[in-house]
């Protein structure tokens, strides 16, 4: 799906400094979760993603040795040549830890793409979108596909995750409990407002408020957490 109004390029400037590129690929293959419709920035064409990533990837300067990828899915879509040139990029610009993020289903897939890049120096730090850590919640409400209720069994191939906040039925006590249970077991912790989409899941405004008054000023500050009130936050999207 061609999408030329998107911004691909940013900087994130506070807490862990990075580049951020929002690349294209083929499109996520679980591609069910009921909030989200980030997929659809997606192309079978992969001659034309590989255009538009090595572009996109041309503006990297490498001024904070991190650059972190993301793809609206994981990794994994993403044609070789991109692949190759994300590879490329870092070692010419002397970045020397990248971020990715991916679905639970292609956890197989990380060893090997640490492996990668690691052979070169560049530490691989990887990101699932788990969003909650009640289970049934994120499996019958959201259906993300994640057939672990182990937080510690999902943080063994992944280094950071993604948190949703914002929804119906969650309290206070259940989005502490996630925070602080990602902290537990994860090296850092993205928190991600929900914001209204064409999907069916729609921002709870109470909730929001209830985050914002209870739980943002504990750790808006905190190195080791990100807190985006819109998906654009990162400069990216």
């Amino acid at each position: 799906m061609e999408n030329k109004t998107l911004t691909r390029y940013s900087e994130i400037t506070e807490k862990n400094r990075r580049e951020i590129v929002l690349l294209r690929g083929a499109g996520c293959k679980w591609r069910r979760c009921t909030f989200c419709d980030y997929h659809l920035d997606f192309s079978p064409d992969e001659d034309s993603n590989f255009t538009l990533n090595q572009t996109v990837l041309g503006q990297v300067t490498g001024k904070y040795g991190k650059l972190e990828v993301i793809n609206s899915g994981s990794f994994i879509d993403l044609d070789n040549r991109t692949m190759k040139q994300i590879l490329d990029t870092c070692i010419g610009k002397k970045i020397k830890e990248v971020h990715f993020e991916c679905h639970w289903m292609h956890r197989d897939a990380v060893a090997a793409l640490r492996n990668i890049f690691e052979t070169h120096g560049i530490q691989v730090k990887i990101k699932i979108g788990v969003e909650t850590f009640d289970s049934p919640y994120r499996e019958q409400v959201l259906r993300k596909g994640i057939d672990e209720t182990s937080p510690a069994e999902i943080a063994a191939c992944f280094d950071e995750v993604c948190l949703l906040f914002g929804l119906d039925g969650q309290t206070e006590a259940s989005m502490r409990y996630d925070i602080e249970t990602g902290l537990a077991n994860f090296e850092r912790v993205c928190v991600n407002i929900m914001t209204a989409n064409t999907t069916g899941i729609k921002p709870n405004p109470s909730v929001i408020d209830l985050f914002m008054k209870k739980l943002y000023p504990i750790y808006a500050t905190d190195d080791r957490v990100d807190i985006l009130l819109n998906n654009t936050d990162f400069g990216v999207g």
